[in-house]
């Protein structure tokens, strides 16, 4: 058996850098702040508003993803992965057209969010398939595009924004990313079933193993339920951070926008590292540890924005980078953990149940952070509700997902 024309062993490793380079693309919902101030003058909107259509998307986002798991056999990966690029890069495109906020929510938060949650977990579960034996490390070297895409989309944006204007934009970026996704889905398929990488042999447990694969006994264990909540903490201070990075750079610390637009690329980097070196770290040690460490960077840098003010541009920069490297953790460490708690089988549908828990995460930081921002004239503010919720992750992550390991996930894990 041969992949790009290669023994599959080796070959497969060439479905990384293009499962990343279509989250790359999917990613770009991560500059978001470099659109929010263009759009605030030109549709008249304040920052609660401006953070909406970037709300919905990640709604739609985190919707549309675990049921497209449960199509992936069905349809197969190329079909959903181009079906999905269309969607998304037909969502950006439209989000060129003069109106208005409502407008803007419908097409890029609805349109292109849903294209996003169609594509997002389809090389997720292409990698798990052909990497059963280097899980943690093969997701979360995937998944680095998607956290890594502010590095390259950012200032990209930035730059189009002030050649062409926003509207603009929008199209260039949909047409733009809808050629390579096509492109890349015409690649992307899974291992026969019965295939397993030469050299490796499963002990007994694992594959004998009577973990849990169909989403009702999935919902009935302690394990779902802490791996969520945690998720949704993780992501409520993540996604917040990223909604307002740019905006609070330009307020709080005083820099100018082009400085703050180059700090989002900056913090790329940490989200893309924090989903490698947490990938690694969940394999090597346990999801409890990863969530542990996670919430307790979150706790430091939620304490460090609270006295950042004029000029603390170290302290910005340390306490965001620590929020995004966390942040990206947690795509690494839901995913892992979900293939070290169940089944790889069926990965596309039981990691859909648990990405439920990004979505909630979205909707509540992103609402709060713009609402805080409004009544107060400030996000100093939003950073007491993440240091309160970064404990609880640190209490929830000892007592829930200890108690979550049954015997045979351990065996799993080993």
């Amino acid at each position: 058996m041969r992949l790009f024309g290669m023994p599959v062993e080796k070959g497969r490793w060439l479905l990384i850098p293009l499962g990343a380079t279509v989250l790359l693309c999917l990613g770009t919902v991560y500059s978001w702040s470099i659109f929010r101030k263009p759009l605030e003058k030109l549709l008249n909107i304040n920052a609660t508003e401006s953070l909406l259509p970037f709300t919905v998307l990640l709604i739609m986002f985190a919707v549309l993803m675990p049921i497209t798991g449960f199509y992936i056999n069905r349809f197969g990966s190329r079909m959903i992965t181009a079906v999905g690029g269309v969607i998304m890069g037909l969502g950006y495109i439209l989000s060129s057209l003069d109106g208005n906020l409502q407008l803007l929510t419908f097409t890029y938060g609805a349109i292109a969010g849903a294209g996003v949650g169609i594509v997002y977990g389809v090389p997720l579960a292409v990698i798990a398939k052909w990497f059963p034996d280097k899980k943690g490390l093969a997701v979360g070297l995937t998944v680095i595009g998607f956290g890594l895409s502010p590095l390259i989309t950012a200032p990209l944006a930035k730059s189009l924004i002030d050649s062409y204007g926003v509207r603009q934009t929008f199209v260039i970026l949909g047409i733009t990313f809808t050629l390579i996704i096509l492109a890349i889905a015409t690649v992307l398929k899974t291992p026969p079933p019965d295939w397993k990488p030469a050299g490796w042999n499963p002990n007994v447990a694992v594959s004998g193993s009577t973990s849990l694969t169909n989403s009702e006994t999935i919902l009935q264990t302690p394990a779902f339920y802490g791996l969520w909540l945690c998720y949704t903490i993780g992501t409520f201070s993540g996604l917040a951070a990223i909604g307002i990075s740019s905006p609070l750079a330009q307020e709080i610390i005083k820099l100018d926008a082009t400085t703050a637009a180059s700090t989002v690329s900056l913090f790329a980097v940490f989200n893309a590292l924090g989903r490698l070196f947490f990938g690694w770290f969940t394999d090597r040690f346990s999801p409890k540890l990863a969530a542990i460490v996670s919430f307790t960077l979150v706790l430091i840098a939620s304490l460090m924005m609270l006295k950042a003010g004029q000029g603390t541009v170290a302290t910005y920069l340390v306490a965001f980078a620590l929020f995004y490297f966390s942040f990206g953790g947690w795509l690494a460490i839901a995913p892992t953990t979900t293939l070290i708690l169940f089944s790889a089988a069926d990965y596309a549908k039981n990691y859909g149940l648990v990405f439920t828990a990004y979505g909630a995460g979205a909707l509540g930081g992103t609402l709060l952070a713009g609402r805080i921002r409004d009544i107060f004239g400030s996000y100093t503010i939003f950073f007491y509700p993440t240091t309160a919720l970064a404990i609880l992750g640190i209490v929830l992550s000892v007592f829930m997902l200890k108690r979550s390991f049954s015997s045979s996930a351990i065996s799993q894990a080993n």
